[in-house]
């Protein structure tokens, strides 16, 4: 409660950080017992899609974990949910296991690890900030300042909520960007396509020019020679006989 409090008034917040995810993994710690059966349930449930965005939350782990540890926790999962070991259910254990195997190799990328990691962060800080708010909103009331998240329960689900909400966010707008993305692709591939089928028609144009150029000169010498024969023909004159007058006999 108190280290809740300290977090919320702008105390320590790497101790109220730590302080927190101890909660968090002593609870976690309660929920890694899980039965094969239901770990593959818990990461096939429904919105597992988003809920599975959070690495840690995926395999059940502490954000401050070790290197070492995550090992060993990425180890016992996996045989937990393989395929092998569910061969009454393969296909959800395999999806599970696909699932396990994804959150441990993004955590052992530091770049991806440290933005899973603030996320976290940023979800913890804003439910901090908004206990803030409702405490002096309270307190200008003139009301007792407790909130429902100063119970280390309630403010462990609120922060749950909001960092799962942040990674949802998170995703919905990379999604956006690759669809973005693959249309200004097709776009250009399409004018490309567009720009060589243009070309190729011109060059069969002329290609098309150049080989019946001689046809089309030929035909019109020939047209012009028939034109001027049929002219001369026009033009030229023929002589007339006279008539001749009967002579009358007296």
């Amino acid at each position: 409660m108190a280290a809740t409090d300290g977090g919320a008034s702008g105390g320590s917040g790497e101790d109220a950080f730590q302080t927190f995810y101890t909660e968090v993994k002593q609870i976690e710690k309660r929920d890694s017992v899980l039965t094969s059966k239901q770990q593959i349930d818990r990461l096939l449930r429904p919105g597992a899609s988003y809920f599975n965005l959070n690495p840690f939350e995926v395999l059940q782990i502490d954000p401050e974990a070790t290197d070492e540890e995550l090992k060993k926790r990425f180890r016992q999962l996996s045989i937990l949910v393989h395929p092998d070991k569910n061969q009454d259910d393969p296909i959800r254990a395999q999806q599970a296991f696909e699932a396990v195997d994804k959150a441990y190799k993004l955590l052992l990328e530091s770049d991806q690890k440290k933005k899973a990691l603030d996320v976290i962060h940023a979800g913890k800080e804003y439910v901090e900030h908004m206990m803030a708010q409702k405490k002096k909103q309270l307190k200008k009331d003139g009301k007792p300042s407790d909130v429902d998240e100063d119970d280390p329960e309630l403010f462990r689900q609120a922060v749950y909520k909001q960092t799962m909400k942040l990674f949802a966010e998170l995703e919905i707008k990379r999604k956006e960007r690759d669809a973005k993305d693959m249309h200004e692709r097709k776009r250009q591939r399409e004018e490309e396509i567009e720009t060589q089928e243009r070309a190729k028609r011109e060059r069969e144009w002329q290609k098309n020019f150049e080989e019946t150029r001689d046809g089309r000169v030929d035909s019109w010498r020939h047209f012009q020679a028939k034109g001027k024969t049929k002219k001369e023909k026009k033009n030229r004159t023929f002589l007339k006989p006279p008539k001749v007058k009967m002579e009358q006999r007296e």
